[in-house]
């Protein structure tokens, strides 16, 4: 699956979803993660608020989850009814690690939350590979 992280140094978590200058997208899988690539967002002056939800709804659109430090109420509610899972964790945490903790999720029994995203991408033709857990 494609998991996204809001950064603004492609190593850490540590951005908000709405101000965000770029999102590694990584794909995580049982047998590991690999970076596919760094989405920098164009800087765009005067840019309001819906403006900037959606160039970043955008930018992960085809993730499942995305790993922000902070998110408003209605930007996390445009990003669920997109099918994307906005998971919280603490400023500054290494991206590494949370993938290394994805992918022991993945390989042991996933926690309900996850469990329940990877039925959905599934139900929906998701990318898999082919194991069930």
């Amino acid at each position: 699956m494609k998991v996204a992280f809001a950064t603004d140094d492609g190593i850490r978590v540590n951005a908000h979803f709405g101000q965000s200058p770029m999102f590694a997208v990584y794909n995580v899988t049982k047998s590991g993660g690999e970076l596919l690539e760094l989405r920098k967002l164009p800087e765009i002056l005067n840019q309001d608020e819906a403006g900037r939800i959606d160039s970043r709804l955008e930018a992960v659109s085809d993730c499942t989850l995305i790993f922000i430090m902070q998110i408003g109420a209605s930007a996390a509610a445009r990003v669920t009814r997109r099918k994307i899972m906005p998971v919280k964790v603490q400023f500054g945490s290494p991206i590494d690690d949370q993938v290394k903790r994805l992918v022991e999720m993945l390989q042991g029994k996933p926690p309900l939350w996850l469990a329940k995203v990877l039925r959905a991408e599934e139900d929906e033709g998701g990318e898999s590979d082919g194991t069930h857990g």
